[in-house]
């Protein structure tokens, strides 16, 4: 069976919170394929130890790497701490990772309280993820 696959992305003033949430879920977190941004996953890698394939850093393309992994149907869903108090010099490509999320019916959490809903189903059902059976009647 494949692993599933989960993307990982923080902003700098999230990555103590990323590394938060890892840490309590690490066990459970070896079984996927962690794919992340450069900082976040270099950053995962040395203070918990887990593989992660690493990307480019969010402003240098890292966040459109992960939006056409999703696209692909090759990221199953998307864990993005933003700091929404920031203004980010890569806005667009934000907003475009956020975009191709809905686009594609890619669970994405964007704060802890939605990252740990996320992982509940990813751990425990995570058949869900094919699809929405609602969103595919409405199209």
């Amino acid at each position: 069976m494949e692993r599933l696959s989960l993307a990982l992305i923080a902003h700098d003033s999230k990555k103590e919170d990323m590394l938060h949430l890892v840490k309590a879920h690490q066990e459970e977190l070896a079984e996927l394929e962690l794919i992340a941004t450069r900082g976040t996953g270099q950053l995962i890698q040395s203070r918990v130890g887990l593989p992660v394939t690493l990307m480019q850093s969010g402003p240098r393309g890292g966040d459109q790497q992960i939006g056409a992994l999703v696209a692909n149907g090759d990221v199953k869903a998307v864990i993005f701490l933003r700091d929404s108090l920031m203004a980010q010099p890569h806005e667009p490509d934000i907003s475009a990772l956020l975009r191709i999320c809905d686009v594609h019916n890619v669970p994405l959490a964007t704060n802890l309280a939605s990252a740990e809903a996320i992982l509940h189903i990813l751990f425990e059902h995570p058949e869900e993820l094919g699809g929405c059976p609602l969103a595919a009647q409405v199209h």
